[in-house]
């Protein structure tokens, strides 16, 4: 069983900077591959990014650029760094994970980029 808590949502002005953080409870080395998404109200959850156990990456078209998927599998911990934020952004961000064929939440933090 892994659990994934996710942190470092808030509320930040659009061109803003924010770091969001997602620890497991376990190793994450055993995880294949780890994720971002978000959902905004009223929108489907979408991908944002995500990083294989060697550090591929992979990034929504909406964020190239601008967002930076990392994994310190020492830490247990996957992060999301954003920068130049825009109001689209604003959206409820969720950690994903897959070891084997289960695949792991958390909980989702806020983010909200305010114009």
């Amino acid at each position: 069983q892994v659990q994934l808590v996710e942190s470092g949502g808030g509320l930040v002005q659009a061109g803003g900077s924010l770091r969001l953080s997602c620890a497991a409870s376990g190793t994450i080395s055993s995880i294949n591959t780890m994720a971002w998404y978000r959902q905004a109200p009223g929108k489907e959850r979408e991908l944002v990014a995500r990083i294989s156990s060697s550090g591929l990456t992979n990034y929504a078209d909406s964020v190239k650029g601008r967002f930076t998927i990392s994994r310190d599998n020492a830490k247990s911990t996957v992060y999301l760094q954003m920068n130049s934020l825009k109001a689209e952004d604003t959206a409820v961000y969720y950690c994903w994970g897959i070891r084997g064929l289960v695949a792991y939440w958390g909980q989702g933090t806020q983010v909200t980029v305010s114009s």
